[in-house]
């Protein structure tokens, strides 16, 4: 069973509003054999500009599921978030069969519609091949100079070594317009 757990910021969640997203994310219960024993995690945000941001957690025993989603309509927001949750699901159970084939019939705890393993078509599969490989000297910086050399290339991430604790750092472009720092131990 998936419990739910829903926030609001900035808006009252309704009983409307709860019973749409319950009844919307219940749906991905059909992906599983066991019965989900989970979670999920909701937070409905509203912005000044009329703009809703949706994000569902939902953390289970071998898999994290997550998404969000920006939309002037926080119930059209919510349907992609449940497209987007359907798409991981999908994903992984096709990395999860493919290993059980390769073992030769261990099962999955995944359902299909018959209740067996279904294998997914090949197409399903990404292709993780590296097409362009490049080399370059890490230049001791601070984060600032760091910010700078990535909008000058026009990049939404730039590594560096940082000149105070010599440590490889990540610098990036949020989708909101600021910045990050990801550091290294």
């Amino acid at each position: 069973m998936l419990n739910f757990n829903i926030r609001g910021e900035n808006i009252e969640v309704t009983p409307a509003i709860r019973e749409y997203v319950e009844t919307k994310i219940e749906k991905i219960d059909r992906y599983f054999n066991e019965e989900l024993n989970s979670t999920a995690n909701v937070n409905l945000k509203v912005y000044n500009d009329k703009q809703t941001k949706v994000e569902v957690t939902i953390p289970m025993k071998n898999l994290t599921l997550r998404a969000e989603e920006r939309h002037t309509d926080m119930y059209a927001a919510i349907d992609l978030i449940v497209d987007k949750l359907e798409r991981q699901i999908r994903k992984h159970k096709t990395k999860v069969n493919r290993k059980f084939r390769e073992r030769e019939g261990v099962g999955s705890y995944f359902a299909t519609t018959e209740g067996a393993l279904a294998p997914e078509p090949e197409t399903a599969e990404e292709d993780y091949t590296i097409v362009r490989t490049k080399t370059f000297d890490l230049k001791p910086m601070d984060q600032e100079e760091a910010i700078l050399q990535m909008n000058m290339l026009g990049h939404n991430f730039f590594i560096f070594t940082d000149a105070e604790s010599n440590g490889t750092n990540i610098v990036y472009k949020r989708k909101d317009g600021k910045y990050g720092l990801i550091e290294t131990n």
